[in-house]
């Protein structure tokens, strides 16, 4: 059976190699939309007119994989490094920050001219020196963590008329989030035509992750025919997808630009309505973890007829792709990056070269890497785990294991990963630290989502008090020796809620679900910090919303703890919410 419908669309026929004028780049990436969520791909309840209409113009990358969670998929994306490497390994626990030192896209596109704009969804770090405007956006319309209500830097704000940082700043946004993202993006799009300056925008979209909250006209239509929050929300990216398409034709824009879509993992709640054949869906290492879509198109690139590419390619790939079609200076890169970087797909996205030199890659991720815990990948062969192999031409839903028959491809593909392995496995456990005291940031709002290999970055961990009695440790740096202020919280501070008190979620929001047991600690008398070899405690009123710590620290990179204790000196729970302030 064939998964992608054919097309024969043809792109710019004619046009020359290069346009006059360097072309802009518009990458939309959503979130946690596998491949079978596109009536494009088959699914036969879906319906995305606008994406299904792009993917008929475009050259599409069939075998294309990204990590099978966000952040190392966003981390990948912006560096051309893979996960391992460039240290944003998973979506919490210590590990969502880029290494220091490696330019991003924004920062290449940035120094060679263009202007760069995010809006949406970035989850790499909400904190200095981590935040988009610390990694080369001139322009970033964007919120923190995962995403909207349930992270914990979110915490219950909603979906519509939420929050989000311009720039670093708060602010709030009317309507729903979807709406705010694509109509930012297209009016910072708009000023950079009438100025006359080639950018590049960035738009990964919150959905349709959960919790799947939309407008009644979106979801509507799918009332008791699958998913319906979750479809309602894909529809309505759609809607604004094909608004953005008829934006770019209506400002001249489109045939000098350099349009990607993608998503950033494989299947969720749509999986078992359709899947597009693959096996399984996200967090996995079966083709339905990280193969995704993704489409190209740039009429005036000659980039020939729209058409499949079933080359295996991945994420990596697209930054030196890009460097390459705007003639933008790639990154520099030492040779130990070498087996963890992307290649160039412009030559075969242009049709100049039909296949790449046979290559091997791997897809790994993880709160806490482990050796094998992957997937290779090279041509038709699937290595998972280092134990399963499997052809996926031959076997595109991996049901037949075929290890024991192929015992010498298990074999060169295990080898090839133990060399691979050996040079990130010093990294695993190197944790990149935030900022504490910068310029850049005097205050930061540090939240349980970021404690060294917890998963504590959903609003449910936080009401279950999950981490134990003293919580886990962050790795800061004191950018500036002096006296610091310390306010330790178990509630986020806006909703105004004591230590001592449960917090739960109003009756009707979805953060309130039956099973969750929100953990109440009355008895809480003491606050505690720890770091950089101070360890100071100050009085805690259960009734209050925070307790004050002053500490006198020396500058320079260090863990820090912080935690409640109730009078006899027993430690109770971690400070889920800490504000830092330099005095």
């Amino acid at each position: 059976m064939r998964w992608v419908l054919a097309a024969a669309v043809a792109l710019g026929a004619g046009a020359p190699a290069f346009a006059q004028a360097r072309p802009n780049v518009v990458i939309v990436m959503t979130d946690d939309q596998g491949m079978g969520d596109f009536s494009y791909t088959g699914n036969p309840i879906l319906k995305t007119p606008a994406l299904d209409a792009f993917a008929c113009e475009s050259v599409r990358l069939t075998d294309f994989h990204v990590a099978p969670m966000c952040t190392p998929t966003r981390g990948q994306l912006m560096t051309g490094l893979a996960a391992l490497r460039n240290g944003a390994t998973s979506v919490t626990a210590g590990r969502t920050f880029l290494r220091p030192g490696l330019p991003t896209m924004a920062d290449v596109f940035g120094r060679a001219g263009y202007k760069t704009g995010l809006f949406g969804k970035w989850h790499l770090g909400d904190h200095y020196p981590h935040r988009p405007i610390d990694k080369g956006f001139h322009e970033s319309v964007y919120h923190l963590g995962w995403g909207q209500l349930q992270s914990t830097p979110e915490f219950d704000w909603p979906l519509v008329d939420g929050r989000y940082f311009h720039n670093g700043t708060e602010k709030r946004y009317r309507g729903h989030c979807t709406d705010f993202w694509f109509d930012s993006a297209m009016a910072w799009m708009k000023e950079r035509k009438t100025r006359g300056e080639p950018f590049l925008c960035y738009l990964p979209t919150n959905a349709p992750h959960a919790p799947h909250i939309d407008l009644d006209e979106y979801v509507r239509p799918y009332q008791g025919r699958g998913p319906a929050g979750f479809f309602g929300m894909i529809a309505h990216v759609d809607r604004r997808f094909g608004d953005l398409d008829r934006f770019l034709a209506a400002e001249g824009l489109r045939d000098n630009t350099i349009v990607v879509f993608m998503t950033d993992n494989g299947g969720t709640s749509g999986v078992a309505t359709f899947n597009a054949g693959l096996r399984a869906g996200k967090t996995t290492y079966y083709d339905g973890g990280h193969r995704v879509p993704c489409w190209v198109r740039w009429p005036g690139g000659n980039l020939g007829a729209a058409r499949d590419i079933a080359v295996p390619t991945q994420n990596t790939d697209l930054l030196p792709t890009l460097c390459e079609f705007c003639r933008v200076e790639p990154p520099a890169r030492v040779p130990a990056d070498d087996p963890y970087r992307g290649t160039s797909l412009a030559g075969l996205l242009r049709g100049t070269t039909k296949e790449l030199p046979e290559r091997t890659f791997v897809v790994q991720y993880g709160q806490t890497p482990k050796a094998h815990e992957a997937c290779v990948i090279r041509g038709k062969w699937r290595l998972v785990k280092g134990t399963e192999l499997y052809d996926t031409d031959a076997d595109r839903a991996q049901a037949t294991d075929l290890a024991a028959k192929h015992p010498d491809v298990v074999r060169s593909l295990r080898d090839y990963y133990a060399c691979w392995w050996k040079g990130v496995e010093p990294l695993v456990n190197d944790f990149v630290p935030f900022s504490i005291g910068a310029k850049q940031q005097p205050v930061v709002e540090m939240n349980s989502g970021d404690w060294e290999n917890i998963y504590a970055d959903n609003s449910g961990y936080v009401r279950e008090a999950v981490g134990g009695p003293t919580g886990g440790t962050w790795h800061v740096t004191v950018e500036e020796a002096g006296e610091y202020e310390f306010a330790l919280r178990r509630w986020p501070e806006r909703t105004k809620a004591a230590l001592g008190d449960r917090y739960d979620p109003s009756p009707t929001s979805p953060g309130n679900k039956a099973k969750l047991k929100t953990a109440a600690f009355p008895t809480i008398a003491r606050g505690t910090v720890e770091l950089a070899g101070v360890k100071e405690s100050a009085p805690a009123d259960p009734r209050a919303t925070a307790a004050t710590v002053r500490v006198r620290l020396p500058a320079g990179r260090t863990r820090m703890k912080a935690w409640f204790s109730d009078a006899a000196g027993t430690d109770l729970c971690g400070a889920f919410f800490v504000t830092v302030t330099k005095r």
